[in-house]
């Protein structure tokens, strides 16, 4: 592995919909939107943890302004 080679924490839909409480449908309606990045090895489609945690975890500003 190379210095510039990023490391990816790839699991399958399954795991990444029970992590972060969405269904297997989100998840594949946000790599068919290009949202997040589906990685296919043979049949089976990974995601990359990191990269769904980034794109679907928002943070709501607060009404206070604090």
């Amino acid at each position: 592995m190379t210095a510039h080679a990023a490391h990816h924490e790839l699991v399958s839909l399954r795991e990444a919909a029970e992590r972060f409480h969405v269904s297997i449908k989100t998840l594949r309606r946000r790599i068919a939107d290009g949202t997040i990045t589906g990685y296919r090895i043979g049949r089976l489609v990974r995601v990359d943890l990191d990269d769904v945690e980034h794109e679907l975890l928002v943070e709501i500003p607060s009404a206070r302004g604090v």
